[in-house]
């Protein structure tokens, strides 16, 4: 169904029990991906560092938010080499680009060599967010998805299964969505991406699915157009 898409991994997806990393699931992770590139689809990811350090955590370790977000970048560094040693095992081919420059270990982020990297069949795993605190991997992949000219973020979550209009764990009556819009998102205050992001894709018209990663089998099925989770777009239902 899309031929370019972005894959937004969270932190916590890649480790384990009291692990940082789960050679169990990178590795899985690495073959189901796999799947998808030898159909020929063209495969970006961005990864976030929550597996190490949370932005929450500024406040609760007395921490200077920026010093934070900066732990945070590197943070995204270490899971993008992790997922490229990963698929490289698998026989995919990878470059990883960071935002703020570490030439010793990765490219610097250029838009048209990462979209020369796609076309070469190349997937490319961006790391260090946006290069600059206050700005989420959401808003990181929304910026990169928009500037690589992606169709769809997929945004995998760990254990959740689509939007809901609570957190499901604390409130079992909430109601899941499998479609809104990204106005809908906005007015209902749902905690999907931040504004920012979501605003990016919507000026971007870049659709958004959000599904459990749990079963890494959904990645490919969401790829293939299955009705996984919830999608959200400027379209209404």
């Amino acid at each position: 169904m899309y031929k370019r898409v972005l894959l937004k991994l969270s932190g916590e997806a890649l480790s384990g029990k009291e692990k940082i990393f789960d050679p169990e699931v990178l590795s899985c992770l690495a073959n189901e991906l796999k799947e998808i590139y030898d159909e020929g689809v063209e495969l970006a990811i961005v990864v976030g560092g929550g597996n190490f350090i949370r932005g929450k955590f500024a406040e609760e370790l007395n921490m200077d938010r920026v010093q934070v977000d900066n732990m945070g970048m590197l943070a995204t560094v270490i899971n993008a080499l992790a997922v490229q040693n990963a698929l490289e095992k698998a026989g995919v081919p990878t470059r990883v680009q960071t935002a703020i420059e570490m030439n010793k270990i990765a490219e610097p982020y250029i838009q048209r060599r990462a979209i020369r990297h796609l076309e070469k069949k190349r997937v490319v795993i961006f790391g260090a967010g946006t290069g600059s605190p206050f700005f989420s991997t959401d808003t990181t992949a929304a910026l990169r998805a928009s500037e690589i000219k992606a169709e769809v973020i997929l945004m995998a979550k760990n254990g959740v299964d689509g939007v809901y209009s609570a957190d499901p764990k604390y409130h079992p009556e909430a109601e899941k969505y499998d479609h809104l819009t990204y106005m809908e998102i906005i007015e209902k205050g749902l905690t999907v991406m931040d504004t920012t992001a979501i605003s990016m894709c919507m000026d971007n018209n870049i659709d958004l699915i959000v599904f459990n990663m749990n079963d890494m089998k959904n990645i490919k099925r969401v790829v293939h157009g299955e009705k996984i989770g919830t999608v959200v777009n400027k379209e209404e239902k």
